[in-house]
């Protein structure tokens, strides 16, 4: 069983930011446990406080009746030893009794669960005492719209809602969806002498998410803006998605030879994406602007009814798999051409640290949103989407489909070679490096 405590130690993690899991072992619960927790809140912090009012007993209090009563101290003697009125002890030992049976028997952990049980004074959620309060929010919130001569606008067929998630790239049913916010802000202008029809606009979300609420159908966050079905903590939100980057490999830690282009070996990656989860991925030369292109199939058991829940991602980037086909790419160049590798923060490039010590290639990441410092990567991308366009399944070419297109954008004249291809630049590259070799050995 779960006490306060342990919800109080849960929720505490939860707003310090810490992952779902990692707050149930924090708390010392079950995952089942604690994700129907946060399921059930809606995302939203109760702020439980630690101890319960001195005027009830603790559980440590019930700890210490269980333990006299199992020594066969009578109520007034228990009473005397916790500072508590017999009569306190007595109707304690009546009321949470483990058994019903003539003899009582008394256990701690049942009687806290009894004692909270019956605690439970959930107020009234102002939606569901005001009819007209309620009616007038959820008009607002999935209201049909409405065409200037006042027909009904159905929009597209949305999927039913399932209770998770959010929407991600489909259709959506078409409501007025106003936000909470305008919906509190609008009241006092439509009904200026009625205090009854005034709510704060956490009060719409706390109706929306949390589900002992029960004023506001839970299907309706699918009216708001983002359609999120349960509340992002405030520390959760404000952690950086790229926690893979440290300061050792940002841009401005990268050699100052790169910026010249003088020195060949330095490379820009990036992936392109297409349709349900494709990608491939490009790796481009700054300084002969050849390319390379990485095939990145997709994994055995995508989008199977046996994908194993928490496994490895199957849609062809996870950060082991495109570690594993970058490193067999940029490993068929010589040492020479292998200096560094510059990428944007994608999480495909969380192992770059093992991509290092297999391939020797040190990695350096772009600040966030600034393509500009992957500038022949961007462009090249912007090239090759001639043959690969948005919206696309990427999935379906092969590894020699690709390979063939490369070799097509590495055969095509540039303006910024003086007009050679990409393919004779590099070439002339390893010339170069073969005999500065031979003269180095001579």
């Amino acid at each position: 069983m779960a006490w306060r405590e342990d919800r109080v130690r849960f929720w505490a993690a939860i707003a310090r930011g810490v992952k779902t899991e990692d707050a149930c072992a924090e708390a010392r619960v079950s995952g089942p446990v604690g994700f129907r927790w946060f399921r059930h809140a809606g995302g939203v912090n109760p702020c439980l406080p630690l101890v319960v009012s001195g005027r009830y007993l603790s559980f440590v209090e019930r700890e210490e009746i269980a333990l006299l009563r199992a020594q066969r101290a009578g109520v007034r003697e228990i009473g005397r030893r916790l500072g508590r009125s017999p009569s306190t002890i007595s109707r304690e030992l009546r009321r949470n009794a483990s058994t019903r049976t003539y003899r009582l028997d008394y256990k701690a952990t049942l009687a806290q669960w009894h004692a909270e049980r019956r605690g439970r004074r959930p107020k009234i959620a102002k939606l569901a005492g005001n009819d007209r309060l309620r009616e007038y929010v959820q008009d607002r919130l999935s209201g049909a719209v409405h065409s200037r001569d006042g027909t009904t606008v159905l929009g597209p067929a949305a999927p039913k809602w399932q209770g998770r998630g959010k929407p991600h790239r489909g259709d959506r049913r078409w409501v007025q969806g106003w936000s909470p916010q305008q919906i509190a802000k609008r009241l006092p202008v439509d009904y200026p002498d009625d205090e009854s029809m005034r709510i704060s606009h956490e009060a719409i979300y706390q109706a929306l998410f949390v589900e002992s609420r029960g004023a506001l159908k839970r299907e309706l966050v699918a009216c708001l803006r983002t359609g999120r079905a349960l509340r992002v903590p405030r520390a959760r939100s404000r952690q950086k998605a790229w926690a893979h980057v440290t300061p050792e490999v940002v841009i401005s830690e990268r050699p100052a030879e790169v910026e010249d282009r003088a020195v060949p070996g330095h490379w820009e990656g990036d992936l392109l994406i297409g349709l349900e989860r494709s990608a491939i991925g490009t790796l481009v030369e700054r300084t002969t602007r050849f390319t390379m292109l990485i095939h990145l199939p997709r994994e055995d058991g995508y989008r199977h009814k046996h994908t194993v829940k928490n496994g490895p991602a199957l849609a062809g980037y996870g950060a082991i798999t495109m570690k594993d086909a970058l490193a067999s790419t940029i490993t068929t160049l010589p040492e020479q051409l292998r200096r560094s590798l510059t990428w944007d923060r994608g999480k495909e490039m969380s192992a770059h640290a093992q991509f290092k010590i297999e391939t020797g290639v040190p990695v350096y990441f772009a600040d966030p949103q600034s393509p500009w410092q992957r500038g022949t990567n961007e462009n090249t991308n912007g090239l090759l989407r001639q043959y690969f366009p948005k919206g696309t399944d990427l999935a379906r070419w092969s590894a020699e489909e690709i390979a063939a297109v490369a070799a097509t954008l590495n055969n095509r004249p540039r303006k910024t070679l003086d007009w050679k291809t990409p393919a004779e630049a590099l070439n002339e590259q390893l010339l170069s490096l073969q005999q500065a070799g031979v003269a180095t050995t001579g």
